[in-house]
């Protein structure tokens, strides 16, 4: 005659991690496929600080950074006056062209005005000033 023997629970020690490791590669993954940056190199500018940050979402963006001594690049490109002019004034032809003006904190504010006035003539749609963010610095 056969006995059945009672069954045996099994006693779980602890939770398996599988599951927890394969959503945190998923999770990296999906921040590294989706992150964007724009780092403009080769530049040396102190940006002046703001209390408050702006909207990072912006389209069809060109950035000209204005170095201590005055000189203006483009696309990491330094170019004269008239050359950022022409430049503007054939991208705006085609698109809306939001300009991203990076100048360093020691230029003159002539210099800066001058740009900005140069860029409006060229067309560009808006300007933006960058600045380093420091989320508590009030005065």
């Amino acid at each position: 005659m056969r006995f059945s023997q009672p069954k045996r629970e099994e006693i779980s020690l602890g939770v398996s991690i599988a599951p927890l490791i394969d959503i945190v590669f998923l999770l990296l993954i999906f921040f590294l496929l989706t992150s964007h940056f724009e780092i403009i190199s080769g530049i040396d500018i102190k940006l002046p600080d703001i209390s408050e940050r702006g909207s990072d979402e912006l389209t069809d963006n060109m950035i000209v950074a204005i170095d201590k001594a005055g000189n203006c690049y483009l696309k990491e490109e330094k170019v004269t006056l008239k050359d950022l002019y022409l430049r503007l004034r054939g991208n705006t032809e085609q698109k809306k062209v939001n300009l991203i003006l990076q100048a360093d904190r020691d230029v003159k504010h002539g210099h800066v005005v001058r740009i900005m006035d140069l860029a409006k003539k060229a067309g560009v749609a808006s300007i933006i000033i960058s600045a380093e963010w420091e989320p508590e610095k009030v005065f």
